[in-house]
């Protein structure tokens, strides 16, 4: 899929005013959450959910699931599914509910999953205990669950092996089995598929030198975290965060494995070597080379998993919230959640197996759903706060200066935890 249309991207949070716009949006629900009126309207109901992923397969599986539902519920009119733009997929949202035109059930990234959560705008959904408590834990507040974790899928790495052939390098799976597979060898390969072939060596997929929470994909291998467990302190300038970004800094402009900032090289396109994004790429994949799926390269402390995640909530100031919250419960169950899975990985214990993914993922081998369970079971969920846009913002600003050559690392890291402290007080 397209990188506007991944379930598992960071969408593109730009400015103060989109910022505010945000808060303002909840803030509002918060405010008039008292008066949702919390069941239907006489008459046909019609249901809306928003979604930001456009892609034909995606539309064409829940409409198709959306009539079956319909044949039993013949009180819903009609389900519609309204795409939004990815790159302010938020800011549409939540200037939608605070002009009273709340959909009734809405697609929600991670990032934005504390907002969402603490502000009321969500009301909550039926639990299930085939769901992985991991996976709930962080649409849950005071008992009850808040969404439905519809996608958690893993990050792992998806390599080109014969570009790594052309360069003379060892495969990761060749390393994984000599206990090698590292950070440490990701620069060194890197850095010689570039010197051999002029392509990219490793690309962490959309970053951009602006997506910066997908950096957690690698500072997690340094046991590194942006701002305390309580969320209330940064940790940006600590040394865990030093070594892990001092590590990407030399990889980018010393070792050359990295695309340099302003240039772009594309995994699926054959423009590099190796990329760390999640499973669901796999649709991108042609016949162009041959391809691998493995784990994330181990850190300083070893071997570790990061997932990212989306979740599917009932919106508190929707005009149909019974009938919402009954259709997510029927679009989450075990037969359809199922199908999801083709697209969007389901942390259900009921699904963990080779063969219940195979079916929906006939292109991976059993040994790269392996990683796929693996992730699922044993990764951590990417950091979430609440202010999300300000905090992204503000981040992505004071990082800029790490992105030339002669950057003063901790220096910049420590504007960084200047910056973030106003924004982790409020």
């Amino acid at each position: 899929m397209s990188r506007k249309n991944s379930p598992a991207h960071f969408r593109k949070l730009r400015g103060t005013g989109l910022a505010a716009l945000a808060t303002a949006g909840l803030m509002l629900v918060t405010a008039c959450s008292g008066s949702s009126n919390g069941g239907s309207a006489d008459g046909p109901v019609t249901l809306r959910m928003t979604i930001w992923s456009g892609n034909a397969e995606h539309l064409k599986l829940l409409n198709s699931i959306a009539a079956d539902y319909r044949k039993t519920h013949p009180e819903v009119q009609s389900i519609k599914f309204d795409v939004l733009p990815s790159d302010n997929y938020i800011t549409t949202l939540t200037t939608q509910i605070a002009g009273g035109k709340a959909p009734d059930l809405a697609w929600i990234q991670q990032d934005s999953a504390s907002d969402f959560v603490a502000s009321g705008a969500l009301a909550p959904v039926n639990d299930d205990s085939d769901v992985l408590p991991s996976a709930k834990k962080l649409w849950q507040k005071d008992g009850k669950l808040y969404a439905y974790p519809f996608s958690t899928s893993p990050f792992g790495v998806f390599v080109n092996t014969d570009l790594l052939k052309k360069a003379d390098q060892p495969t990761p799976e060749e390393l994984i089995k000599q206990g090698k597979w590292t950070w440490d060898e990701v620069a060194r390969i890197g850095s010689a598929v570039n010197a051999k072939t002029g392509k990219a060596g490793m690309v962490i997929r959309d970053f951009e030198y602006k997506q910066w929470p997908l950096l957690v994909t690698v500072w997690d291998g340094w046991g590194a975290q942006p701002w305390s467990a309580d969320g209330k302190t940064c940790t940006f300038d600590q040394p865990a965060m030093t070594g892990a970004m001092t590590y990407l800094h030399d990889a980018i402009f010393k070792d050359k494995a990295l695309p340099v900032p302003g240039t772009t090289a594309d995994f699926f396109a054959g423009d590099a070597a190796m990329t760390v994004t999640q499973i669901s790429r796999s649709s991108l994949l042609s016949d162009k080379f041959t391809w691998d799926f493995v784990p994330l390269p181990a850190g300083v402390n070893g071997s570790y998993g990061v997932i990212g995640q989306a979740g599917l909530g009932v919106l508190a100031r929707g005009k149909h919230v019974k009938e919402a919250t009954d259709f997510l419960t029927f679009l989450s169950d075990k037969e359809n959640s199922a199908k999801l899975g083709r697209y969007f990985p389901q942390a259900r214990t009921s699904q963990l197996t080779v063969g219940t993914l195979t079916a929906s993922n006939p292109q991976l081998t059993p040994k790269q759903l392996d990683v796929v369970i693996d992730g699922i079971e044993n990764g951590q969920i990417s950091p979430s706060h609440t202010n999300t846009a300000e905090i992204v913002e503000a981040v992505r600003s004071a990082l800029d200066p790490l992105w030339k050559t002669d950057a003063n690392v901790q220096q910049v890291l420590k504007g960084v935890c200047t910056a973030l402290k106003p924004q982790l007080e409020k």
